[in-house]
């Protein structure tokens, strides 16, 4: 649609104005000093605290009426402008101190809500979506952050004349294939170098930094190994650090839960929101999200919130597990080997924002509305395979989501008469070495993983007897009609067809 043809007291909003820049702040969780933003900062220069970043005027946002954003953001989804159709839909909500001009759009978000089919739904006992973030321009929902990280660096070096960017993070593999390709959209202007785990990501995953033009620097050990790293070099050198240490990477990925709240025409109310924890970014911004569309009247209620870890690298449900606010305590952990990679983190940088955030969640709700649930990884590979025979492209920590949404049923913190969505963070593709090894029995012992038969599928060979084509080598007459005889009858066997009559 045209801006004319858009109602009059829409039309004024679409493309909005961005606001001063001191109108955002980044606010240390630490000491509760507050810095200003024109200065990238990953950790509070004062006491080294985590940073969250904060809207001085948020009361603006809360004045307008939650009728009007429900309204604008529906409206906006129609129009044609580059910079608004991925997650800065909800400018005001995220970043609008970022000029439109700035912001780098690649296909972001706005990942459909798929619907569990009727076998999904009577195997788990409960209606329930996926939110594939799979389909986002990476093949994981890293590129809601990055969007909005990469597009501030693009206004802060236009502010600044900042020149040769070296871009770094630490990555399972999701957070370097986003980061290598936000960058090289970028040009010149911006190079990305990634730190790996050596042998820890998937082959997909590795190529797609690779691909992007990334520096990729292997390293021994797991995730929080190569996160100390980049964060010594942030520390020393100047560069841009890109994990979710970066406030700016929370703000983009609030965009989950306000695409929830839309998909569901913003009635969250008996909702349940399955998130995946690893390094604990995408529930903090999941958390935050929905705070803001709550204080502002958008929607009426809080969901559930229930973050899911695995039991070979459980810090916070392990921190949670104590009842006693009083007597929490937070211990990182020695990860295991883990299917959900992605989540595969003992000691997560963002724990600070869960704990504040969570706190304001359930105190704003008026109830406990958040719940962390631990699974096995025999769970997570099970669930994973079952959510994919039923139509879906879930990745192991889409599984672990599934694997959580029965657990959390089991013991009767969603109950069975609740809508669930359920975050399947990355495509299936990124991860099929797993389900490979699923199939063909390959887990080794550290996994705890035991393939279901009923649930193993491998290629049939078919080798007929007589004249086969090979490459270059065609059959052609008699011959070819041959082959194809013997081979349909062997097909027809294996399928048990039945002949028409």
């Amino acid at each position: 649609m045209k801006k004319n043809e858009f109602p009059e007291d829409i039309q004024p909003c679409l493309l909005p104005e961005p606001e001063p820049h001191d109108k955002m702040l980044y606010y240390c969780l630490g000491c509760h000093r507050e810095f200003d933003i024109l200065n990238l900062l990953y950790t509070c220069p004062e006491c080294g605290g985590i940073l969250l970043l904060r809207d001085k005027d948020a009361e603006r946002l809360n004045k307008v009426g939650g009728k009007f954003w429900q309204r604008l953001f529906d409206y906006r989804k129609m129009l044609n402008h580059q910079a608004l159709k991925g997650v800065f839909l909800f400018y005001e909500f995220i970043a609008p101190v970022i000029p439109l001009r700035d912001i780098i759009y690649l296909g972001e978000g706005h990942t459909p809500l798929v619907k569990a089919n009727k076998c999904l739904r009577d195997y788990v006992g409960a209606d329930f979506y996926f939110k594939h973030d799979g389909l986002n321009p990476s093949a994981s929902f890293k590129d809601r952050g990055m969007a909005c990280a990469l597009s501030f660096v693009n206004y802060l070096a236009r502010q600044k004349g900042m020149q040769d960017i070296i871009a770094i993070c630490a990555s399972t593999g999701d957070t370097s294939a986003s980061a290598a390709l936000y960058a090289s959209y970028m040009g010149d202007k911006i190079k990305s170098a990634v730190i790996l785990p050596a042998g820890k990501v998937t082959p997909q995953q590795l190529a797609q930094p690779l691909g992007s033009g990334a520096k990729v620097i292997e390293i021994p050990g797991v995730f929080d190994d190569c996160m100390k790293v980049v964060e010594a070099l942030s520390c020393k050198y100047n560069v841009v650090l890109l994990n979710s240490k970066n406030s700016w990477r929370i703000l983009g990925q609030e965009s989950f839960a306000y695409e929830i709240a839309q998909g569901l025409d913003y009635d969250v109310e008996g909702k349940a929101v399955f998130v995946p924890i690893g390094n604990a970014g995408n529930i903090s911004a999941v958390l935050s999200g929905f705070l803001k569309f709550f204080h502002a009247g958008v929607i009426n209620s809080l969901p559930k919130i229930i973050g899911v870890q695995s039991e070979h690298a459980d810090p916070v449900f392990q921190y949670y597990r104590e009842t006693d606010p009083d007597k929490r305590k937070f211990v990182p952990v020695a990860v295991k080997s883990s299917v959900a990679q992605a989540a595969m983190i003992g000691n997560p940088v963002s724990m600070p924002r869960v704990i504040e955030l969570v706190n304001e969640y359930n105190l704003s709700a008026g109830e406990q509305k958040v719940f962390v649930v631990q699974v096995t990884e025999q769970e997570i590979m099970d669930a994973m395979i079952v959510a994919n025979r039923n139509g879906n492209i879930a990745c192991t920590q889409g599984g672990e989501s599934l694997a959580g949404l029965i657990r959390a049923m089991e013991e009767r913190t969603v109950m069975p008469d609740e809508v669930s969505i359920l975050d399947s963070t990355a495509h299936i593709l990124k991860f099929a070495m797993f389900q490979n090894m699923y199939f063909n029995d390959k887990f080794t012992s550290e996994y705890n993983v035991t393939p279901k038969k009923e649930f193993s599928n491998v290629p049939v060979q078919i080798s007929p007897e007589g004249e086969c084509p090979l490459p270059g080598k065609p059959l052609e007459n008699d011959a070819l009609n041959r082959f194809v005889d013997r081979v349909a009858e062997e097909v027809a066997r294996k399928l048990q067809l039945k002949k028409t009559t």
